[in-house]
């Protein structure tokens, strides 16, 4: 995807030159911020693509930056990949929560990071889903082209990761989705995110679904599944919806992996 324009926010000279040589050899623009402070004020200021944030930064920290970010209208859509040295699975779980599209462990291979955010792009501009039609769980919609869920009249806000899961299991009914492969679907082959991961995301998950959530059922000791009764709805019946979906989700995952 050249052109995009990347913000990268990163009180390390090092990092911020190493990400710019290796983003701008990908053709990508690139605008460097060595605080958090900055990064609102660039973010707020001009359109970007993409945030690569870290979390240790002089005066507000990533945490505070990308919860500003995510609050306001102009940036709450805007794609964020934190990159770390801080490994802990709290801090992960604490950035996926809130909205972060990925999470890149210091000390990282540039090449590796690139292809992360090449995977957070494409399904950030839904190049593949186009047409995917509304799928429907029993008092709940899923617009994957909007990324948007209704949860009987109200609209849910979702972290990418939240809504990643959701539509997940909606892609396959029925189906038992263990913790390990929800896991990959969401990191592609990062193994630095424990499993337990994946129950504080669902228990998040469900809280903001409130009464809905529990159409998300746990199968003790495998994983999760949504009844097998979901549909289509607007263009589609059930299979065209699953069949779509999967083509979608299956393009994107070659992308994650090329």
């Amino acid at each position: 995807m050249p052109n995009r324009r990347i913000l990268v926010v990163d009180d390390e000279q090092d990092i911020q030159e190493l990400l710019r040589h290796h983003l701008t050899r990908e053709r990508y623009r690139v605008v460097c911020a060595e605080s958090g402070e900055k990064a609102l004020e660039l973010a707020m200021g001009s359109a970007f693509d993409a945030v690569i944030l870290d979390i240790m930064l002089p005066g507000i920290d990533g945490f505070e930056v990308i919860k500003k970010l995510k609050a306001h209208s102009k940036t709450r859509s805007l794609p964020v990949l934190m990159l770390s040295a801080r490994s802990e699975d709290a801090d992960i779980v604490a950035g996926l929560e809130l909205g972060a599209e990925d999470y890149v462990i210091k000390p990282f291979s540039p090449q590796v990071l690139v292809c992360r955010l090449k995977a957070v792009l494409c399904r950030r501009f839904q190049e593949s889903c186009d047409d995917i039609p509304i799928i429907r769980i029993p008092d709940i919609q899923i617009h994957p082209r909007r990324r948007e869920v209704v949860a009987g009249n109200r609209s849910i806000e979702l972290t990418a990761s939240e809504f990643s899961i959701l539509q997940l299991l909606a892609h396959r009914p029925g189906w038992v989705f263990s913790r390990a492969q929800i896991l990959d679907s969401l990191r592609g082959d990062n193994h630095t995110v424990n499993e337990r991961s994946v129950d504080y995301l669902m228990a998040g998950l469900r809280r903001k679904l409130g009464p809905h959530g529990e159409r998300i059922e746990t199968v003790r000791g495998v994983g999760y599944r949504v009844p097998g009764n979901a549909c289509a709805g607007e263009g589609g019946d059930r299979e065209s919806a699953v069949s779509s979906l999967g083509k979608a989700l299956s393009s994107s995952g070659k992308r994650r992996h090329t």
